[in-house]
């Protein structure tokens, strides 16, 4: 399942993936990638400069993550283009919500804040219990 969201004609769609492999659920550990794919559907390029994400796990705990570009780079996408790449995120519960944004640089030197649309980490044969 892919999760989109635009603002400001930037286009995110994220899609998360658990990993078993990577997983380690006797100890607590699950772990899973995202693939994000950044669409430039503006008149002009964009660079991104910084992320932000808000990483809540299965308890309500809350993890903040700042930093620089994404994956060591900071993405210059011209008009009609696309970036993309992925990363990753482990969790102490077998399901959690990811949400955050980006601060991307206008050819013109304005900013502006993309939102990361939220979306679920989930391992699939997990059996979730509403109260």
């Amino acid at each position: 399942m892919s999760y989109s969201k635009t603002t400001h004609d930037i286009e995110v769609r994220v899609t998360p993936i658990y990993l078993p492999d990577e997983s380690r659920p006797d100890e607590g550990h699950y772990f899973w990638a995202y693939r994000v794919h950044i669409a430039n559907h503006s008149p002009e390029a964009v660079k991104l400069l910084t992320r932000y994400w808000r990483i809540i796990d299965g308890h309500g705990r809350v993890e903040e993550v700042h930093g620089e570009g994404v994956v060591g780079e900071q993405p210059l996408i011209r008009p009609g283009r696309a970036y993309e790449y992925t990363s990753g995120c482990p969790l102490p519960t077998p399901h959690g919500i990811m949400s955050g944004h980006y601060m991307m640089r206008h050819a013109d030197g304005t900013l502006s804040r993309i939102d990361i649309p939220a979306f679920s980490l989930d391992r699939p044969e997990q059996v979730r219990t509403l109260n």
